[in-house]
C-alpha cells in the first residue's frame, strides 16, 4: 500500500494549522495541513512495516500513523499537541472523534519543559540570524512570542488554545518589524518567566494519563485486525506491487 493511499484512505483525523490556525493568517499566507492515519492492523504483520509519517501528497500537507503521533503527544511535543487543538478540523471519523476527546490525556507538566526547550532553540537561531544580518527573521519572532504566550497560559489554566485573539494586531506588529528588537527580546524574557512561575502551580498533573491513551490504541489495532478484509487488503497490495512505504 502507498503512502498516499494511506492518508487518502485511511485519515481519521485533519485539519489546518500554521498562521490560519493560530488567527494571524494574512493575504498570501499558506494553508498548512496535517492529519492522523490509521494503517491497517494487518500492514504490522508484514517485515516491512507502514510509515510513521506521510508528507503529502498534496503541497503543504503532512500527516503521522496515530502509534506515533500518540508518541509525540505523549512527550508534550508542541506541534503534535497544537494539531490536537486546531480550531479548523476537516475531517474527523469516529476514531478521530475519540482521539480528539482524549486531547486532555495528553496534557501534563512536561509541557514546560518540551515548550521551553523549542524556545530556546528558536530564540538561539534569531540571535544568530540578528548577528549574521543586522535583523531577526521578523515572522519567526512573531511565532516565538505566540508559542511562549501559548505554554504559559496553558501552564495558567490547563487548557490549551492557540488562536491568539486579541493579541492578533500586536503580533503581526511584530512580524511586520515594526517592534525594535529590544522590546522584543524584553516580552520573550517575560513570558519564559511568567511560563516558569506558572509551571510551579499549574492545574496540570505531573504526567499525561498514558494508560487510557494506551487503552485508545490497543482498542483501535484491535478493531482493525477483526476486519474481514483487513488481510486481503495486504495481500492484494503485495500480489499488484503496492509495497508498503517506509520514510
Amino acid at each position: 500500500m502507498r503512502p498516499e493511499t494511506l492518508v487518502r484512505d485511511h485519515t481519521i483525523y485533519a485539519c489546518v494549522m500554521g498562521s490560519r490556525a493560530f488567527g494571524l493568517a494574512t493575504e498570501g499566507s499558506d494553508t498548512d495541513r496535517r492529519g492522523v492515519f490509521l494503517a491497517p492492523t494487518a500492514l504490522f504483520w508484514r517485515f516491512e512495516k507502514p510509515p510513521t509519517h506521510v508528507e503529502g501528497p498534496a503541497e503543504e500537507q503532512f500527516s503521522w500513523e496515530l502509534e506515533r503521533f500518540c508518541e509525540l503527544a505523549l512527550r508534550a511535543n508542541p506541534n503534535i499537541l497544537e494539531c490536537l487543538h486546531s480550531p479548523l478540523v476537516e475531517h474527523a471519523d469516529a476514531t478521530g472523534r475519540e482521539l480528539l476527546s482524549l486531547r486532555g490525556a495528553f496534557l501534563s507538566r512536561k509541557v514546560h519543559e518540551t515548550f521551553t526547550r523549542y524556545a530556546h532553540g528558536q530564540r538561539r537561531k534569531l540571535e544568530a540570524h540578528l548577528r549574521a544580518h543586522g535583523a531577526p527573521r521578523w515572522k519567526h519572532a512573531m511565532h516565538l512570542l505566540r508559542l511562549l504566550a501559548t505554554a504559559r497560559d496553558l501552564l495558567r489554566t490547563g487548557t490549551l488554545t492557540i488562536d491568539v485573539g486579541e493579541q492578533r494586531e500586536s503580533l503581526l506588529a511584530v512580524k511586520r518589524g515594526e517592534v525594535p528588537w529590544p522590546q522584543v527580546e524584553s516580552r520573550m524574557t517575560r513570558l519564559a518567566e511568567e511560563g516558569a512561575e506558572a509551571a510551579r502551580r499549574s492545574p496540570l498533573p505531573e504526567e499525561p494519563d498514558r494508560r487510557r491513551v494506551e487503552d485508545f490504541l490497543v482498542r483501535t489495532r484491535r478493531a482493525s485486525a477483526l476486519q474481514a478484509d483487513a488481510y486481503d487488503e495486504v495481500v492484494q497490495g503485495v500480489v499488484h506491487g503496492g509495497g508498503v512505504g517506509q520514510r
